[in-house]
């Protein structure tokens, strides 16, 4: 196998236009395609997030995630930023639940958790080093 990168990540939602004002509107999604597909009864709406792509589905009545953190499959959508402060606050503005920053024990590195509008737990991840204290260690 010659794998280059990963090309998207899909996420199935509850209630298409809340996801989709959560992902365009809060996290600064930029639109690549948008499209009903009648025969599924399903919106696919793909996305632009930095240099990933997120690819994201409405289907009636989907099964709500088992559990979160630790249920098999995906753990968790880390999101790179440069400084976390001004991204928390902008999450704050909208409303949004975030946790207490961590360092992550490994790393050094600062991070974060928050939900998106179906509980998806998503991760903002500092790139740049950072010198704040009473930071939570990563678990």
């Amino acid at each position: 196998m010659q794998i280059k990168a990963i090309h998207h990540i899909a996420i199935i939602c509850s209630n298409y236009e809340r996801s989709k004002h959560f992902y365009v509107e809060v996290l600064g999604a930029d639109i690549i395609c948008e499209t009903w597909r009648e025969q599924r009864r399903s919106h696919k709406l793909d996305l632009r997030l930095g240099d990933a792509q997120i690819e994201l589905f409405s289907f009636p009545q989907p099964p709500p995630r088992p559990t979160r953190p630790e249920a098999c499959g995906l753990r968790h959508l880390a999101l790179v930023v440069e400084n976390l402060e001004p991204n928390i606050a902008h999450l704050k503005r909208h409303h949004i639940s975030v946790e207490p920053i961590r360092l992550d024990e490994l790393t050094g590195k600062r991070f974060t958790f928050f939900q998106d509008p179906d509980g998806l737990p998503l991760e903002l991840y500092e790139i740049c080093p950072a010198s704040k204290l009473n930071l939570m260690p990563h678990p």
